[in-house]
């Protein structure tokens, strides 16, 4: 798999759609509000009795506990009239290298304006390195970080594969070894996560299999559960955070006052994130006859799989959700923008990421698009900058 870094102009060649020439720009009153939320958030999944209630819900292997926090964890809103709303958290939310550089090209070329960015940019590789090195620290202490892999499912054909360069050039530039690493080429032996003759020490976790329950991710589970390897984003993570059931209990007031949530953080999450029900037999009635004003979407899906608004409903989709393991969520519309595209003019929708590790921002981008759900299809839509009015 080794070739030379690809460029931020075959980036554009490559992949169209990834990038958007424009920018996104909110008030440092919405960034203070994103902030609180996720804060928010983070102060109830610390909670003891939230955590044996997601606990009890999930796979075995989600109860580990290495002492790793799950890097680029990614807190996702839209924009609406009466504040920023929570729509879904994320586990292993990709494009924060790509979205550095596009950012930088935006300043560089000064497409952005004597504008300011929400987080400091200036250093971020380095604090983004320092965040993995934390995590190895957390589960191995003061031993030395000597090989990075990372790790999907064929890996070459991911349509963010560029940015799977930009971390190996991260890494390596950091002293650290790296490798891309298809799933199917490791193996567990002797105590070990092997690459070839090579040992892993860490796994950067790009697979959306969260709990690796599929085969082909065998000798990744047992060098997990059995500790051999250091991994992160982690299966824990996805519990706690982005699963899509916790959402019901973070949008509850009901839950959030038995849990022992702090009035300040339960008064946050039920106006930030939009009620939320896991779609069950007793509850089909209701939310048929309510789809109009809600949004469905798999519980442990990940981007736009299988979503759908629920005022674009079919009979047939309909049939699959309530088989299915779904939420339901109210309809919180995104945010528009008005871009030039070619010849015209193009009202695109806004889509908020927040790059997060340990309650901290830090990095912030946009995805404009047009359709029910983010996309990299929409000309002149893609992942944009996002700047501070």
């Amino acid at each position: 798999m080794e070739r030379e870094l690809i460029t931020y102009d075959e980036l554009i060649h490559q992949r169209p759609n990834l990038f958007s020439a424009s920018a996104v720009y909110i008030t440092e009153d919405q960034f203070l509000q994103i902030q609180k939320i996720i804060s928010a958030v983070e102060n109830v999944a610390r909670l003891k009795g939230y955590q044996r209630k997601i606990l009890s819900e999930v796979p075995a292997i989600a109860h580990l506990d290495f002492g790793p926090q799950s890097v680029f964890m990614g807190y996702d809103f839209h924009l609406c009239e009466d504040g920023p709303k929570l729509i879904e958290i994320n586990s292993n939310a990709g494009g924060a290298l790509l979205n550095l550089k596009l950012a930088r090209v935006f300043q560089l070329t000064g497409a952005g304006g004597n504008v300011r960015t929400p987080t400091e940019l200036q250093d971020l590789e380095k604090n983004l390195f320092e965040m993995f090195l934390e995590e190895w620290k957390l589960q191995r202490g003061d031993q030395r970080l000597k090989t990075v892999a990372i790790i999907d499912d064929d890996p070459l054909n991911q349509y963010l594969y560029p940015e799977f360069e930009l971390f190996k050039k991260l890494f390596e530039s950091f002293g650290v070894i790296a490798l891309i690493v298809d799933s199917s080429q490791v193996v567990h032996r002797d105590g070990k996560l092997w690459y070839n003759e090579t040992v892993i020490d860490m796994v950067y976790n790009r697979l959306t299999d969260f709990y690796f329950e599929q085969p082909k991710h065998v000798p990744l589970r047992q060098a997990y559960r059995t500790n051999s390897v250091v991994v992160t984003p982690h299966p824990r993570g996805h519990a706690f955070f982005a699963n899509k059931r916790n959402l019901e209990t973070l949008s509850s007031n009901q839950a959030l006052t038995e849990l022992g949530a702090r009035d300040e953080d339960r008064e946050t999450l039920l106006k930030g994130i939009p009620k939320t029900l896991e779609v069950t037999i007793d509850r089909t009635k209701d939310l048929w006859e309510n789809r109009r004003l809600l949004f469905f979407k798999t519980a442990t899906g990940y981007g736009s799989k299988a979503a759908y608004r629920g005022d674009k409903l079919t009979i047939r989709v309909w049939n699959e959700i309530i088989k299915g393991d779904y939420v339901a969520q109210t309809f919180a519309p995104p945010s528009k923008i008005l871009i030039k595209n070619g010849e015209k003019d193009s009202e695109l929708k806004v889509d908020i990421r927040a790059y997060v590790y340990q309650g901290k921002i830090q990095l912030m981008a946009s995805r404009l698009y047009s359709g029910q759900t983010t996309n990299f299809r929409t000309p002149g839509g893609g992942f944009a900058p996002v700047f501070l009015k």
